[in-house]
């Protein structure tokens, strides 16, 4: 019994510590309108999302080598990161979410850059 106790609390210093990632409704939002513009060229199942500390990111093939945006919503302004040929990521600042779709043309070209 008392061996029992000693297991018991060795696996609660084995657990990980609470993340600090929140993923928000207005980041998986913000995703689905990504999803939304790429899905008449990839399937669905290609376009991942993973959330820092520091951005919403939405990756092709979840593959942190093919980053198609970054959602930055954490601060007090919204941004939308979109990366060159060089993979360099560029910030453009929005006021809603819905001024994602005005970004239709750069994703498409993005997604193209890994084809």
């Amino acid at each position: 019994m008392n061996q029992e106790v000693i297991l018991q609390e060795k696996d609660q210093l084995d657990e990980p510590e609470a993340t600090k990632v929140n993923t928000t409704a207005e980041e998986m939002e913000g995703y689905r309108i990504v999803v939304a513009i790429l899905r008449r060229k990839l399937p669905i199942s290609r376009i991942v999302h993973r959330d820092t500390q520091s951005y919403f990111g939405i990756l092709l093939d979840d593959n942190n080598r093919k980053p198609i945006c970054r959602l930055h919503f954490n601060g007090g302004k919204k941004y939308i990161g979109l990366f060159d040929s060089e993979r360099n990521e560029q910030r453009h600042l929005i006021q809603s979410i819905d001024d994602i779709y005005g970004f239709e043309e750069a994703l498409l070209e993005t997604i193209k850059l890994y084809e």
